[in-house]
């Protein structure tokens, strides 16, 4: 058995644990906000020892750290999914009512809006936003841009950057959207959508 093959039970038991720690710290988060959930919240509810989360956390910056990493790659895996259809516009139309729905879903939102509250506060936790949303945000415009020039549609960078900015908003929005109107419409909502992708994307 060479180096590589002896470390490999070791990383995936660290990854294991790290996952325990962010599902117990994203409840923790949800439920009493960042600040308000301590390490020992956190470790209790992992069901191991803060001496033992510091092991793969040095504090819960690195715990927001990790969130963000785990959601920029989210995002980047369904950019290179999208990349892959035959036509992404039309995906991205066809899709609304799924991603609508997931926007919506608080089990979903509340993280990302307490994630989003403390990047007010902490510059540090911003910076890995906008690195984030940079590199995102790259990702989306390489794959509108060539989905755009392969209908033959508009390219210029005024026309791709305010329609890509205006989906993000819209989509970023919902969060705020169904936590001030618990009883949004959704039909509606995903009607409204459809009708705005189809003039944002396929025009």
């Amino acid at each position: 058995m060479n180096a590589a093959e002896k470390r490999h039970p070791d990383q995936e038991r660290t990854q294991i644990r790290r996952k325990q720690v962010l599902d117990a710290a994203a409840c923790c988060f949800g439920r009493s906000g960042f600040h308000g959930a301590s390490m020992a919240e956190i470790s209790k509810a992992a069901g191991m020892s803060a001496g033992h989360i510091y092991n793969y956390f040095d504090n819960k910056d690195a715990i927001i750290a990790a969130f963000v990493q785990q959601n920029m790659e989210r995002v980047s895996a369904l950019m290179v999914d999208l990349a892959l259809k035959d036509d992404p516009l039309q995906s991205l139309v066809d899709q609304i009512g799924e991603h609508v729905r997931e926007s919506m879903d608080p089990h979903l939102w509340v993280l990302p809006l307490e994630i989003f509250s403390e990047s007010a506060r902490n510059p540090k936790i911003a910076a890995l936003l906008h690195d984030a949303d940079r590199r995102t945000r790259a990702q989306f415009r390489a794959v509108l841009k060539s989905a755009r020039i392969k209908r033959g549609l508009a390219v210029d960078d005024g026309l791709l950057d305010g329609r890509l900015e205006t989906i993000i908003a819209m989509y970023q929005g919902l969060h705020v959207r169904a936590l001030h109107n618990p009883a949004l419409d959704e039909a509606a909502v995903v009607a409204g959508f459809r009708l705005a992708f189809t003039a944002l994307l396929l025009h």
